[in-house]
């Protein structure tokens, strides 16, 4: 079973009514390229997920052995799995904005310049491994199953969700003990008092023992301190991956170059240069929100396609469903051709046109044949139908109203909102 497959339903549906508050309400808290950005990092991630947990079953089930009891999934050995689990993170999330290693592996969640429930989508293609492999398989040794510790990861997750908005003001006493939106809305922020604070997801507790809490009080700007300034999600997920690798290179020194992975935020080996400032942060005031040309009439175009993405990818995902692991990989194909394709639309670079097509066809080709091999679709079937339908549709309206010749800027003041 993937859990990441029932909670995703509940994630979409939290996302559409924010997103009808906002419209609704006229609040700007949405910006249409950095949320359909932020669904193309998710959707990804998603895919990418597949392989962690067949990763996380089989060491994690070998691990398992060598734990001194099993303990039962009663309801109160899994209250204690959730508080165990927030601690554990509270350290993973700690060290992944102190280490290079980590912070590369942590930081494409915090690339976006907005903070809202998208936000919360948009998660780091490697942030899971990196927590599985560094951290979790404590739980297993203390006696819990694999498939326990890798279901409780994601509810951790799901309870850690719905911080990410503005929506949601300062709640008084609950404030004391559980991370609120507030909390989290500082943990986000690249105000110079905000960076590297509050690095709960469920319990405040741990930051206010550990010396890292630090309250909302300023208007927060949030970022990071060299943002990606792009819509690429495999840009977003690698940006600081190649800053270290490039640095690794350029080194003179051979122990500089294995260093410098381990080594604290800002720290450059011997013999290298930089021109970039300390990492102090910015105040809203300060900051130049990134806008990118796209082609014009393309919105419509990519609201209409997140949604039949995202019904792609369910199907992908789900484990219920008798697909090989051969099936999986080459659905997660079509999906990391259409983010791809995404970003480069909003970006309007010339060859996301012909990858828009192509991956249009790839997508209706694939999912038909697939689930025809796997005797759940025919050839004439509704799905059959509406597949080619939608792929052809497509591809006529990129061909009658997308023109490279054409294009559109979006600017923050008016296309804050999805409206």
């Amino acid at each position: 079973m993937n859990v990441y497959t029932f909670i995703t339903p509940i994630v979409l549906l939290l996302l559409l009514a924010e997103i009808i508050y906002s419209v609704k309400t006229n609040k700007k808290y949405y910006n249409f390229q950095d949320t359909i950005a932020n669904l193309a990092t998710g959707i990804g991630n998603q895919c990418v997920n597949l392989a962690v947990a067949f990763f996380v079953y089989k060491w994690y089930g070998w691990l398992y052995q060598f734990a001194p009891w099993k303990i039962p999934n009663t309801w109160y050995f899994l209250v204690l799995l959730l508080l165990l689990q927030d601690f554990v993170f509270y350290w993973f999330h700690r060290i992944g904005h102190t280490l290079n290693i980590f912070w590369a592996a942590h930081m494409p969640h915090h690339s976006s310049e907005e903070l809202n429930l998208s936000v919360g989508i948009r998660a780091s293609f490697t942030q899971r491994l990196f927590q599985f492999l560094f951290f979790d398989w404590i739980l297993v040794l203390l006696g819990y199953s694999p498939e326990a510790v890798y279901a409780m990861a994601a509810v951790h997750l799901l309870l850690a969700y719905w911080h990410h908005t503005q929506v949601i003001k300062k709640l008084g006493w609950f404030e004391k003990f559980f991370v609120t939106p507030s909390h989290h809305r500082v943990h986000h922020g690249v105000n110079p008092q905000y960076i590297d604070k509050n690095f709960s997801e469920f319990l405040i507790i741990w930051d206010k023992m550990f010396g890292t809490f630090e309250e909302e009080k300023e208007e927060i700007c949030y970022g990071v301190t060299h943002p990606p300034r792009t819509w690429d999600p495999i840009f977003i997920n690698f940006q600081y991956w190649k800053q270290l690798w490039d640095d690794a290179v350029a080194a003179p020194y051979w122990w500089d170059k294995i260093k410098l992975w381990f080594m604290p935020l800002g720290w450059r080996p011997r013999g290298l240069r930089t021109n970039k400032p300390h990492r102090v942060g910015y105040t809203k005031a300060e900051q130049i929100k990134y806008t990118s040309t796209q082609f014009k009439g393309l919105k419509p175009y990519l609201i209409i396609h997140v949604a039949i993405g995202l019904l792609y990818l369910m199907v992908t995902i789900n484990l219920s469903m008798p697909l090989t692991p051969l099936d999986r990989g080459i659905m997660s194909v079509g999906v990391f051709m259409m983010i791809i394709s995404w970003g480069g639309l909003m970006q309007a670079k010339s060859w996301s046109i012909p990858l828009e097509i192509l991956r249009n066809l790839f997508m209706a080709f694939s999912i038909v044949i697939i689930l025809n091999g796997r005797g759940i679709a025919d050839w004439t079937s509704w799905i059959t139908i509406a597949a080619f339908a939608l792929a052809g549709l497509s591809i006529l309206y990129f061909s009658f109203k997308v023109k490279k010749d054409q294009l559109e800027k979006f600017e923050i003041e008016q296309e804050s909102s999805l409206a």
